[in-house]
């Protein structure tokens, strides 16, 4: 009788009560939680990952105003196209291939990218629309002029 915890089960392994045994070679890979499609099966591909692909279309808006002088705003967009991947993945139960590792990984990576993309647009110079005085002061104190 095979036990029901052990994995695997080809001819050469052979099953022990509370022992995992995985497969001698692996085979493919688990999916990410929320994986699945976005949208019901019968709809055309690029309707079942619209999540990756609002995510993918607003960073491409916002490179191209970066390459056409406007460095700031496409940056901020830049910027917020991760924040809402990251609203995306929250709220959505499943996004498509916009769900990369498990769901507080994917959170943590975009939304910690997209906060930092946008306070360095904000902050960047000449001008800034953003300061925070003890950047300014660290910045001053470490480089001397």
């Amino acid at each position: 009788m095979r036990d029901p915890i052990a994995v695997g089960g080809g001819r050469f392994e052979r099953a022990r009560r509370g022992v995992r045994r995985f497969p001698l070679f692996t085979r493919d890979t688990a999916p990410p939680e929320g994986g699945g499609r976005a949208a019901p099966g019968d709809a055309p591909a690029p309707a079942r990952q619209w999540p990756i692909l609002v995510v993918l279309l607003t960073v491409g808006l916002g490179l191209l105003l970066t390459s056409l002088d406007l460095f700031r705003v496409g940056t901020i967009l830049i910027g917020v196209a991760l924040l809402g991947g990251a609203a995306m993945r929250w709220a959505l139960p499943e996004v498509g291939m916009l769900a990369v590792r498990s769901r507080f990984t994917d959170l943590l990576t975009y939304g910690t990218l997209g906060v930092a993309i946008v306070l360095l647009a904000l902050m960047a110079q000449p001008g800034p629309w953003l300061v925070i005085p003890f950047l300014d002061d660290t910045l001053h104190f470490t480089i001397r002029t």
